[in-house]
Order: structure tokens, then sequence, then C-alpha cells
């Protein structure tokens, strides 16, 4: 800890004699506006939490340094685990999941072809200007997908001649031992008609500690102490250069690349479900894009956008927990290649003062190859041919913006999406046959859908902005949810058909003075949920090339298929405020109720799971003298529904509740310079025992020591 401690302060010795008089404090022309989605609500400055933008001076005050725990700090966004040994981070916009909301970085979409299941907690907050969250109403300008909102990180941009900004957290566990770290640097230039940056972001957790007041069911899997297998380390590095010709137009290419690698805890109890040792060395994302913006005329305005993407990881299974050899049956190496290329175009054309119609066009191209190389006892390990799935989506939308009377606006959109797929390859003997593994396809089915949405926004007066919506989306299933045999355990469902959701919201917010309140209630219909429902007798056949012949009298059995059996409804409510009560102290709180019902006739006892019905988080900011700042905050949410992973397979699905918490936390800032502040910090200091999915705990008590320079 002292090590630490001396590294820390060192580098604020020279961070400080580097700082100069010019004031550093980012402003709101530090948004890559370029990287901007559509989003609805108003935004508030100071700390910066509204209801669907999260400020880059909120992520550094609460130390939320991942994207998943940041945005769990807004109104109708609850964090997640997935629990199990793919330990991904997960986040839930009123109740939707990563599947049916999109993350995009400046609107480019990161999309996994294969299954989309993107781990939130590897994308760093660090060094973003804002993150955007449309929740519901997401427009159909900004590409498919969106059936239950949007997520976007927005870069950031140089304000002036030179921008620098640097910071470094040291973290330590509950016993104040050290246990990682976090660090950002960005340095750029703003001249008259051009402007570069480059930034990066690292974090590295060694380990974190679990509660002390743990007791350990399976000492074998989990003892206690240091969490087994908690070990990550992201980093990322972005550059940015930009045109400005004049004061309308704007062009930007911008190069994204970060790296990641995760170690996979084990359940702490289940002794019925088989231990896999699982570890990902790598989790790698790079994006090339290039944005625009130009006037063509008074009257018209196009954007576009271009990007070439690419995702590289592997998974690695061992024999047992000591991760050194690969010799059984289970054991493997998956590696992941994927590709993405596309761009989207959008034209703006104003026809009057008091109506705007907008038209967009976006397309993408999506490869995914994987090729796994599997071990056994014999020590000759066998790697399969290159398997290759790729499609194509296109979405072609228009918007209308009309201004009813100069204080009401109606916005009317719709949009058609299409996905065409060219190759489904697969490798192994196909299901119901027996014999050698072959490489085969899969049928190829195309799919298109429709959406549709509408809103209403009334400025009531200079305070109190009110506004009402109805959007219907749908989002395509991933090629993960239509062709994978899980293990050999499903059946693919080629034809599997898009989700739909239709969102209803009502709302306003009001700003008068040093007071500010804002509020929403919502209703989402779901149809066509997919689920992995249990089929009947599938027929063996003798063939070993597809297509494969039956077998008389051979039927396989206990398969499931992803099919569109469910529906439901997730309704409830969103209220937030923040005021100034004296100068010096801020406060601001926020709270959601949601509730979630959603199922499928053949099976009564499931329940949606990862979302609190309750959930809140409030906070304030007391600055007693100049330089000093004091901000107690805390995290609650109810109990939400979780499985009962330990349960044989001839047994029913057991659903239960767990996840409730009240976490507090304090941060401690003090200026030593205009440029240069330092800060201490703790979150879940009360070392609460908690868990959000069954048998995987989050972390107990931590503490940190920051600094931060800016010039």
């Amino acid at each position: 800890m002292r090590i630490a401690l001396t590294c820390l302060l060192s580098a604020g010795s020279m961070l400080a004699s580097a700082a100069h008089a010019q004031d550093a404090a980012p402003d709101a022309s530090d948004r890559f506006s370029l990287g901007q989605i559509i989003v609805t609500a108003p935004r508030f400055e100071g700390v910066g939490i509204d209801s669907s933008t999260l400020s880059s001076e909120a992520i550094y005050t609460f130390s939320r340094t991942a994207l998943d725990d940041a945005v769990n700090l807004m109104p109708g966004v609850s964090a997640g685990n997935s629990g199990g040994t793919r330990n991904e981070r997960l986040v839930f916009v009123r109740g939707f999941d990563r599947f049916q909301v999109p993350l995009s970085i400046d609107g480019i979409r990161v999309y996994l072809p294969a299954d989309n299941r993107l781990d939130y907690g590897r994308f760093l907050t660090t060094n973003i200007a804002e993150v955007q969250v449309a929740k519901g109403y997401a427009s159909v300008l900004d590409g498919p997908g969106a059936m239950g909102g949007a997520i976007n990180l927005v870069t950031r941009k140089p304000t002036k001649e030179l921008d620098i900004d640097v910071r470094g957290t040291v973290n330590f566990d509950n016993d104040t031992d050290y246990a990682g770290y976090s660090t950002s640097a960005m340095v750029g230039t703003r001249q008259d008609k051009w402007y570069a940056q480059a930034s990066y972001a690292r974090s590295f957790t060694d380990h974190w500690d679990l509660p002390n007041d743990f007791t350990a069911k399976v000492p074998s899997l989990e003892n206690g102490g240091a969490r087994d297998f908690s070990r990550t380390e992201d980093w990322r590095v972005n550059a940015k250069l930009g045109f400005t010709p004049n004061a309308t137009d704007e062009y930007a290419l911008s190069y994204t690349h970060q790296e990641g690698s995760k170690g996979a805890p084990l359940h702490i109890s289940d002794t019925v479900t088989t231990p896999r040792f699982w570890d990902w060395p790598s989790w790698d994302i790079s994006s090339l894009y290039f944005l625009s913006t130009t006037a063509l005329g008074d009257r018209a305005t196009l954007k576009t956008r271009a990007y070439y993407n690419k995702f590289d990881s592997i998974l690695r299974s061992f024999n047992d927990r000591t991760q050194t050899t690969q010799s059984r049956p289970y054991a493997f190496d998956s590696p992941y290649e994927d590709r993405a290329w596309g761009g989207s175009a959008q034209l703006d054309f104003a026809a009057s003062d008091a109506d705007t119609l907008r038209l967009a066009f976006h397309y993408r191209h999506d490869r995914h190859v994987e090729f796994q190389t599997s071990f056994s006892t014999t020590g000759v390990p066998s790697t399969e041919p290159r398997q290759t799935q790729t499609e194509e989506i296109f979405s072609a939308a228009l918007e209308n913006e009309l201004k009813l009377t100069p204080d009401l606006t109606f916005t009317l959109g719709g949009s058609f999406d299409w996905r065409n797929l060219i190759k489904a390859e697969e490798y192994g003997a196909p299901l119901g046959t027996s014999g050698a593994s072959v490489l085969y396809n899969y049928p190829r089915r195309d799919a298109d859908t429709w959406n549709l949405q509408g809103r209403f926004d009334w400025q009531a007066n200079d305070a109190l902005a009110l506004h009402a919506s109805l959007s219907s989306r749908a989002r395509f299933p991933t090629i993960f949810e239509r062709f994978s045999q899980r293990f050999n355990t499903a059946i693919p469902n080629p034809s599997l058909k898009a989700e739909r959701a239709t969102n209803a919201e009502i709302g306003g917010s009001w700003a008068q003075g040093k007071l500010r309140v804002e509020g929403a209630l919502f209703y989402s219909w779901v149809d066509n949920a997919i689920f992995n429902v249990l089929t009947p007798a599938y027929p063996c056949t003798a063939s070993t090339t597809p297509p494969a012949t039956p077998r008389p009298g051979c039927a396989l059995t206990n398969l499931t298929q992803s099919q569109n059996v469910g529906s439901g409804h997730y309704y409830g409510v969103e209220l937030s405020v923040s005021a100034t009560l004296l100068p010096g102290l801020d406060i601001g709180a926020n709270y959601t109720g949601i509730k979630r019902d959603l199922d499928y006739a053949a099976n009564p006892a499931f329940r949606p799971t990862g979302v609190p019905t309750h959930k809140g988080f409030a906070w304030a900011d007391w600055s007693p003298v100049e330089g000093l700042h004091i901000v107690p905050n805390v995290d609650l949410a109810s109990n939400r529904w979780t499985l009962f992973t330990a349960t044989p397979a001839s047994a029913p699905q057991r659903y239960y509740r767990t996840g409730a918490y009240v976490n507090a936390g304090l941060r401690v800032d003090y200026a030593l310079t205009e440029h240069v502040d330092i800060g201490v910090g703790g979150r879940n200091l009360f070392d609460d025992y908690y868990t959000l999915t069954d048998g995987f705990p989050e972390p107990g008590r931590t503490l940190f020591a920051s600094i931060r320079a800016r010039y």
C-alpha cells in the first residue's frame, strides 16, 4: 500500500509542475457532436446525471470506470451479472437486455455477429465525454435493432489550443491491500479549421475481495477473501482528426482500439453442475470510422458515417482450476474472428421553419469466423475447419418533425429493416445424424420487419416541458439464437422471427432556479419474445451429409429450440430531482420502479431475471471551503429474480429472489492547485454481502486514492 501511495503522490508532483494557469475544465463543447445519437430529454449541468445523459464529471465523481457500473447511476437503467463462467456484466434499460438495446461508440454500432453477448464490464468510461441512453423511444434515424432503447458512448474532442487531461486511481481491497489501478490521459489541440486528439485509458484489477461475512459453502469452489479468478485487464486508445472548414461543416476520422482479458469466477456452491474452468485471454475490439456533416444550402444537411470494425476473442477451457493443462474432452481453445463494415447517410431538409423532413439509410455487413481446437487424453489436439457466418442488415428510415405551434412539436417516424443471410456454416455431425463430422450449411432464411413511432413535445413555459410518445420497434435474432446447437442440446431454427416491443411513455421536466425535476411513466407490450423451449421428439437420420434422411424408429429427445412463444408487459415509473440547497451544497436523487410480466405457456414457473423492482441513487456534494468537495452517496435496490442453477437435469427449474442491497459510498476531493485535484474514497463502505445472480456474490468494501490534472 505504501508503494502504491508513493507512486500516486509522485505522479501528482509531476502533474502539478506541468500545469499552468490556463483553465482546463471541460465544457459542453468537449462532446464529439458528430458521434452523438438522438436523445430527447433536456441536459442539466453540474454533476450531470439526467434521464438520458451521464456526464464525464459524474463518472469521475462516483468512480465508475466500467460502463455497466456507470449507467447504473441513471434512472431506468440497471446493471447485472450474467453468472456462469462467461463472467459478463449486463445492462438493462427499462427491463430490456443487451440483445434488445444496441450499444454504439460515437454512433457506430458495436455488434458481435455470432451472439452479440456484449460484456459491458469491458468498456471503459474514464476518457469519454458522456454516455447517452435513449429509453423506449429511440429514433429510427439512428439505425435498426433498438427494440427497448439505445446506449451510445460519446468520445471527447479538444476545446482549446492545448487540451490535456490526465487521471490516475489506485484501488485497495477490504484489507487495504493493493487491488489494482485505473488511469487515463488525453491530449489534443483545437485550431481554427481543424482539431486533433489522442487518448488512452487502462484499468487493471488484480483481484477484488468478497465481504468479510462471506461463509464458504464449498471451499473447493470458493473459500473467501480475494475472489478466485477475479483478475481483469482492459485498455483502450482513441485517435481523432477533424476538419472544420466553416461554421456548418465538420469531417472527422477516428480510430479506437481496445483489448481486454478476464478470468471467470466459479459458482460458490453448485456441486450439481460440472464446473467449467474457463479463461478469456483476449477480448479485443477495433473500429476505424469516418463521420461528417455538410450543409447543402440554407435548408438541407447531409450527415454520413462509414466504418470498419474488428472483434477478436479467445475462450480457453482447462482441465481443472489450476488452468495449466488441456488434455480432457471438455478442454478447448475457441477463437472468434469477426469483421463488420458499413455506413449510413442522413439527409435533413427544412421544408419551412416549422417542418423538417429527415431521411436515413443504414447498411451493415457482418462476418463471423470460428474454428475450435479440442483436446483429449491422447494428447493430440484437433482443430476444426474455419466456419463462416455472413449476413447483411439494411434499414431505410423517414422522420418528419412538425411544429404545430411555436411550443408544440409532433415527430412521426418509421423505418423498414431487412436482413440477408449469405452463409451459415457449421462443422460436426448434423443433428440427428451419425458418422463423421462434416462442414455443412444451415438453411438460409432472410427476414424483414418494420418500425413506427410518434412523439409530442410541449414547452409549456420556460420551466416546464412535457412529452408523450408511442414507439413500436423490433430486433432480429442473432445467429446464435437461430443456429447454435448448444453443445448438441438444441435444434436450429432458421425461421426464427424478430422480437417486438411497443413502448408508450408520458413524462416531463421542470427546472426553476436551483431546483430541477424529471419524471416519466412508461409501459411496454412485448410480443414474439424468444424463449429456448423443450421440443417434441426429433427424428434421427442415417445420412452424414445434408440434407439428412430420417432413420425409422429413432428419435432424439430432451432437446430445446429458440421459438417466438413469449409475450408480456413491462411498466414502471422514473423520478429524479437535483437542487442547490445552499451555496456549496448540492443534492440529487433518482428512483426507478419497474414490473416485468413475461412468460410463455409451456413453462409457468419462468420469471424474467436480472432487474430489481425498485432501484435508486442519492448523493450530496458539500463544499465547506473552497477547493474541498465531500460527496457521500448511496446505491440501493430491492431484490430481483434469478435462476437456481444447482438443479438436476430431471428436476424443474426453480427461480428465487435475490440481490437487495444498500451500498454507501464516499468521495473527498481537494484541489491542490487550480489544475490538480487529489481524492480518496470508497464503495460499499459497510461491506454489504449480496448477489445479483445465483452463486456469484458482488465485491465487498473497496477503497481508492486518485489524482487528476488538467491543462
